[in-house]
């Protein structure tokens, strides 16, 4: 199956809509509320008071390395959604009899054209999913080397083909869960190197900014460590939702059309 310029399209614009919706929760929600909790204990502190300060989720994610983790997660998402959607609609044809063969009758390699034509007559995206094409491949290789071993070798390569091509088209979800938690570190650089440049003004007593800056550090490492796992998990379940798809799709082939397979 060749890749689809309309699967660029979506991820593009499924990135500048995380970037917009993203973006328009943290101008709207998220900054003004960290903002005005921030100014808050910053008077305190300067009032002399003595108060135990509450960790506030809108401080944790206020600053712009945790919003660039989330537009990589709702992104990742996306792009994830559609691959399962795809999945599970490619799932929906192993509950279908594409093969009209009768229990206990055999299929001889005059049969293969006869058999083909239902599975060609299939709309174009329902015929390039993995089982039409497996079976297609099937019966035009039965019907030219009447040959049963090159038949079921001929479905193993297009599963296998399938496989490597589900697989590497993951590679950008991969991509983007090793970007987050580097996002994260960097937010942690900044965060510790602000701290450092106002060390003096902690010496002379006001630890504010110090203390602004190292949560700065720590909270995007949080952040993007706890995206980071989150993405891990929906990706191990795509994968394997899309491993099972190959070889369910495999076994349905040897079910439904190798084990009647005759040469006369």
């Amino acid at each position: 199956m060749k890749f689809k310029s309309s699967d660029f399209m979506f991820q593009l614009f499924a990135l500048l809509g995380a970037i917009i919706l993203v973006h328009a929760i943290y101008v709207a929600i998220i900054r003004p509320n960290a903002d005005a909790l921030i100014q808050e204990q910053m008077a305190r502190e300067e009032a002399g008071e003595t108060y135990i300060q509450q960790r506030s989720m809108y401080i944790v994610l206020r600053d712009y390395e945790q919003e660039a983790c989330f537009v990589l997660m709702l992104w990742a998402m996306a792009i994830m959604g559609l691959k399962a959607r795809r999945s599970m609609r490619e799932r929906k044809l192993l509950d279908q009899a594409l093969l009209n063969v009768s229990e206990g009758t055999p299929i001889l390699p005059e049969d293969a054209r006869d058999l083909s034509r239902p599975i060609q007559a299939l709309p174009e995206e329902e015929r390039n999913f993995l089982l039409p094409r497996a079976l297609l491949t099937a019966l035009q290789r039965f019907g030219s080397t009447r040959n049963v071993a090159a038949v079921s070798n001929s479905v193993k390569e297009v599963c296998e083909t399938e496989g490597d091509r589900l697989d590497s088209e993951l590679a950008m979800v991969r991509y983007i869960t090793w970007a987050i938690p580097s996002i994260g570190f960097i937010g942690t650089v900044r965060g510790i190197g602000e701290a450092l440049a106002q060390a003096h003004r902690a010496v002379e007593g006001d630890i504010a900014g110090v203390t602004v800056s190292l949560g700065v550090a720590f909270n995007s490492t949080f952040v993007a460590l706890v995206i980071s796992i989150v993405i891990m998990f929906f990706t191990h379940q795509l994968q394997l939702m899309q491993e099972r798809l190959v070889l369910d799709t495999q076994n349905y082939c040897d079910n439904n059309l190798l084990r009647f397979l005759k040469v006369s």
